[in-house]
C-alpha cells in the first residue's frame, strides 16, 4: 500500500531539476512510512488471529543457529503505538520488546489481585492461586521470570501470549489478562483456575480411573492437540502436569512456554531440547531439528499408556537409558528408517542387535481396543504416528464403553503434582522414621503408595546439562580420589620395604649377610 501511494505521488513529475526530484523522494518516503503506519494500527490484530502460517517466533531455549535465522521474531511496534501503549499502562520496556502482542491489550495492576497459594513452579516460572479484588473470583496468575529484562527472554513471552492470543478451544487454556508491576519488573498472565492436573490425579492413591473416564479424558486432550495443530501450533511439552481438569471435569492444555508456531509447508530447523524426558519421541533424543505435529502425539500416546497402567511407562533417568526403555518397548528403528532420517546422534545410539518390538504382551492387560492407538501413538516413525484426527477416530473411542461425560466424572479433592510431590517428600520423611523406629507397618502402607504413579521430573534441556556437569564432577573426585590411594599404596610399600630391610638386619650376623658398619658396606652373599 506505501509503495502504490509513493507511486501516484511520483508518476506526474517527468522534468524537474535534479534537487527537487530528490526532495519529493524524501516526501515520498515519509507518505510512505506514515501509511506502512495506520496499516499496522487497523490490521496486527487481525494478522495474530489469522496469518497463522506466517507467525514463526523464536524457538526453544537454545537454538539451532538456522532456527534463530529463520524464526520470524516479536515485530517492534512503531514509536507513536508504543507511545500508546505506554501511556495505557505497559512497561516501557515490555512495549519496545514485544508490543506486538499487547496490542489491544489494557495491563491490570497486580494489586487488584490477592496471592492465596503457590500451586506450581517451572523452570522459568511459577504459578498461584489468587483471588481478583475487583470481582472475587479465583484465578490462577502464571509469574514469568526476565533474565535481567534480556531481550530473548521478553521475546520468548511474547510468544507465549502470541500462541494463547491465537487458540480458541474449549480444551485449551485461554489466556484472560495481563498484569504488571510498578514495583518490579515482572509479568503475570492471568488463566480461570482449575482444581487438579492429570498428574496430581494420576499419582493420588484413592484415584483408579475407569477404561470410559481414560477415554474421556484422552478425547479432550486430543481434541484440543487437534485444535493447536491446525492453528499451527507445536506444544512441545505435553505431560500430565500441564493437562488441567476442573471440577466440570473438563480437561484443557496449559503451559505454552515450550510452543513454537510451526508451517508444515515451509519447515525450518528447531530446537531437539524440549519435552520433558519421560514423554519425549526418539527423535528428538537423537537430535531431530525438523519435525512437526508427531512429537506431541507420542507425548499423548505415553499418557493413554500411563492412565491404563496407573504409572508411567518409560520412566528414564538420563536421555540414553530414555532411549534404551523406548527401544525395548517399541523396538529398535529399522535400516530403511537409518538412512532416510539422517539423525545426528544416530550413530552414538544405534543398538548393535536390533530389539523387537512388544507393546501387545507388555501391555496385555490394557483394553483391546486401546493397543491399536497405543502402538500408532508410539510409532518409532514419525510418519506412522499419523495425526490427532486420526487418532479421534480410532476403534478406542468407537467402541463400547464409550466416553463418559466430563460432567458424569467424579469430583475430586484438588490435587495436583505439587501436591503428589508433597505427599513423596512426606512418605520419604515417614519411611525414614519408621526404619529409625523399627515400624514394619508404616514402612509397609509407605511402599505400597509408592507404587502408584509418580510426578514426572523436570527433564527438559536444561536438566540435561545439570546432568553432565554433576557426571564429571563425580568423575573428577573419583580420580582424585583413586590418585590419594595410589599415593598411600606406595607410602606404604615403601614403609614395609624398609621394615623388611631392618628385620633382616636384626637376624644373626654371619659373613655372608648385609650389614652396615660405622658407615661402611661389608662384603655379602645373599640370604639363604
Amino acid at each position: 500500500m506505501g509503495c502504490v501511494l509513493g507511486r501516484e505521488v511520483s508518476s506526474g513529475i517527468v522534468s524537474e531539476s535534479k534537487e527537487v526530484k530528490n526532495s519529493r523522494v524524501e516526501s515520498n518516503r515519509k507518505v510512505e512510512d506514515v501509511s506502512v503506519t495506520k496499516t499496522d494500527t487497523t490490521s496486527s490484530v487481525v494478522e495474530i488471529q489469522n496469518e497463522e502460517t506466517q507467525e514463526e517466533k523464536v524457538d526453544g531455549d537454545k537454538k539451532p543457529r538456522g532456527e534463530r535465522r529463520r524464526s520470524r521474531k516479536p515485530s517492534n511496534l512503531p514509536g507513536q503505538m508504543r507511545g500508546e501503549q505506554v501511556a495505557a499502562g505497559w512497561p516501557p520496556w515490555l512495549s519496545a520488546v514485544c508490543g506486538e502482542a499487547l496490542n489491544g491489550w489494557i495491563p491490570r495492576r497486580a494489586d487488584t489481585f490477592e496471592k492465596i497459594d503457590k500451586i506450581g513452579s517451572g523452570t522459568y516460572s511459577n504459578v498461584y492461586k489468587a483471588r481478583d479484588l475487583l470481582t472475587g473470583k479465583v484465578v490462577a496468575l502464571k509469574k514469568v521470570r526476565f533474565d535481567n529484562l534480556e531481550p530473548e527472554s521478553v521475546k520468548f513471552m511474547a510468544r507465549e501470549i502470541l500462541i494463547l492470543r491465537r487458540l480458541n478451544h474449549p480444551n485449551v487454556v485461554k489466556l484472560e489478562g495481563l498484569v504488571t508491576s510498578r514495583m518490579s519488573c515482572s509479568l503475570y498472565l492471568v488463566f480461570e483456575y482449575m482444581e487438579h492436573d492429570l498428574a496430581g490425579l494420576a499419582a493420588s492413591p484413592a484415584v483408579k480411573f475407569t477404561e470410559a473416564q481414560v477415554k474421556c479424558y484422552m478425547h479432550q486432550l486430543l481434541s484440543g492437540l487437534e485444535h493447536c495443530h491446525k492453528r499451527g501450533v507445536l506444544h512441545r511439552d505435553i505431560k500430565g502436569s500441564n493437562l488441567l481438569i476442573d471440577n466440570e471435569g473438563i480437561l484443557r492444555i496449559a503451559d505454552f512456554g515450550l510452543a513454537s508456531f510451526f508451517d508444515p509447508n515451509h519447515k525450518h530447523p528447531m530446537t531437539s531440547r524440549v519435552v520433558t524426558l519421560w514423554y519425549r519421541p526418539p527423535e528428538l533424543l537423537l537430535g531431530a531439528t525438523d519435525y512437526g505435529v508427531s512429537i506431541d502425539l507420542w507425548s499423548a500416546g505415553c499418557i493413554l499408556a500411563e492412565l491404563l497402567a496407573g504409572k508411567p511407562i518409560m520412566p528414564g533417568r538420563t536421555e540414553v537409558e530414555q532411549l534404551h526403555k523406548i527401544y525395548k518397548l517399541c523396538g529398535s528403528p529399522s535400516d530403511e528408517y537409518w538412512k532416510k532420517s539422517r539423525l545426528p546422534n544416530a550413530t552414538l545410539f544405534k543398538p548393535r542387535e536390533p530389539y523387537k518390538r512388544c507393546i501387545r504382551e507388555t501391555f496385555k492387560d490394557f483394553p483391546p481396543s486401546s493397543l491399536p492407538l497405543i502402538e500408532t501413538l508410539l510409532a518409532i516413525d514419525p510418519v506412522e504416528r499419523q495425526t490427532a484426527a486420526a487418532a479421534l477416530k480410532s476403534e478406542f473411542f468407537t467402541t463400547e464403553p464409550y466416553a463418559c461425560e466430563p460432567s458424569s466424572l467424579p469430583k475430586y479433592p484438588p490435587s495436583k503434582e505439587m501436591d503428589a510431590k508433597r505427599r513423596d517428600d512426606e512418605a520419604r520423611r515417614l519411611r525414614a522414621a519408621s526404619k529409625a523406629q523399627g515400624d514394619a507397618a508404616k514402612k509397609t502402607r509407605t511402599r505400597e503408595r509408592h507404587a502408584r504413579a509418580m510426578p514426572a521430573p523436570d527433564a527438559n534441556a536444561e536438566l540435561q546439562s545439570n546432568i553432565d556437569v554433576c557426571l564429571i564432577t563425580y568423575l573428577h573426585e573419583l580420580l582424585l580420589l583413586f590418585s590419594f590411594w595410589c599415593f598411600h599404596l606406595q607410602m606404604l610399600r615403601h614403609t614395609c620395604h624398609r621394615i623388611i630391610v631392618s628385620m633382616r638386619r636384626t637376624n644373626q650376623i654371619n659373613g655372608y649377610s648385609m650389614w652396615r658398619m660405622c658407615g661402611k658396606t661389608v662384603t655379602f652373599l645373599p640370604f639363604s
